[in-house]
């Protein structure tokens, strides 16, 4: 059985002193409904809490994959977190990405967040996550195309390689922080999803022109800012001379460059030590070259102004995801079911509360 808390819910700090703790179901309409219209908000929340991240104030381990012998292109991913500040929280995010659910009508990922209280470990909310996922990768792509363009042209000319889920939302953050392109560029294997891409952008009140094109190289070329939101294995752009004028490239996706693209490029990452693992294409040029001299440095360099970006080459930014975001997301989503009264609390979830009976 669940129940509705009262807007005079108890934030997570004080539920925490109730001898029974609470857990909170939070469904994906829920999600929806917290974060919607709140596009520039969510992204000074990501920034804030990267910054956070990367003073220290904050414990991200490496992700877990869960792979699968009899279906190789599938994982599920564990990302553990724990973030400090005023409000601290741990969690957990457990994400599936089964590339050959497209083919039935599903979407590829699925995803859970569960939030855990900082004081006694015990978990106070299990929320869909999928949304929360792209919600985070969204919004760290806009961030990160309005601080790494500063110094640059302002982008006229977007492309968007692989058009699901990820693709639709980083446009939608885009759209709501100011960005506008006179040219908009659409390229996917599968021909439903670039037809369902190009009709959001139309709905979605696009003046640009919207073209789709047949091939990776033609987009790219046609694009001052490239966007890769792919489920790419292992690299399939291989030729420098495709960037030959110096885009700016959310390579979200992280596996679509070869080594060879990215020697040639000014590279940005959010996280070094997870960036370069798994495969990514900058664990791949690390494998190459046997060094991490590629790399220019991290986004919260270019925030602090530690680093200045050349312009003469073409700049990549490969965020492999960090966990801590999807805390903070997840946290501003329970504390605004908990504010309005939405809060769906499970009754005696936890039933061994005493030592002895």
């Amino acid at each position: 059985m669940t129940r509705n808390v009262s807007a005079q819910a108890p934030s997570v700090s004080t539920a925490i002193t109730d001898p029974v703790p609470g857990f909170a179901v939070i469904s994906g309409a829920q999600v929806q409904h917290a974060l919607q219209g709140r596009e520039t908000l969510i992204v000074e929340l990501i920034e804030a809490t990267y910054r956070l991240h990367s003073t220290g104030d904050s414990v991200n381990p490496p992700s877990y994959f869960l792979r699968f012998p009899d279906h190789p292109s599938a994982r599920i991913i564990a990302l553990p977190a724990s973030i400090g500040g005023q409000t601290p929280v741990a969690g957990l995010k457990w994400i599936s990405s089964f590339p050959h659910n497209v083919t039935a009508g599903l979407p590829r990922a699925s995803a859970v967040l569960i939030l855990n209280d900082h004081n006694t470990g015990y978990p106070f909310a299990c929320l869909e996550a999928s949304i929360i996922s792209a919600t985070r990768t969204a919004a760290l792509a806009a961030a990160a195309t309005d601080r790494l363009s500063r110094n640059r042209p302002r982008p006229t000319r977007a492309g968007f390689i692989g058009t699901g889920l990820i693709a639709r939302y980083i446009h939608t953050f885009l759209t709501a922080t100011g960005w506008s392109f006179d040219h908009i560029g659409v390229h996917d294997l599968s021909t439903d999803s670039t037809t369902g891409f190009r009709n959001y952008l139309q709905q979605s009140g696009t003046t640009g022109r919207i073209t789709v094109h047949d091939t990776a190289e033609h987009l790219i070329r046609s694009s001052d800012l490239v966007v890769f939101a792919t489920v790419a294995s292992q690299p399939h752009v291989h030729d420098p001379s495709w960037f030959e004028h110096n885009p700016l490239v959310l390579h979200v996706s992280l596996r679509d460059l070869a080594p060879q693209i990215l020697l040639t490029a000014t590279n940005i990452v959010d996280d070094i030590e997870h960036c370069l693992k798994a495969d990514t294409s900058p664990h791949l040029t690390e494998q190459l070259t046997g060094n991490r001299d590629f790399l220019h440095g991290t986004l919260d360099d270019v925030m602090t102004g530690r680093i200045t970006l050349p312009t003469d080459r073409p700049l990549v930014f490969s965020p492999f995801g960090l966990g801590v975001l999807d805390l903070a997301v997840g946290k501003y989503v329970y504390d605004q079911a908990a504010h309005t009264g939405q809060l769906h609390t499970v009754d005696d979830f936890f039933h061994e509360l005493r030592r002895y009976g």
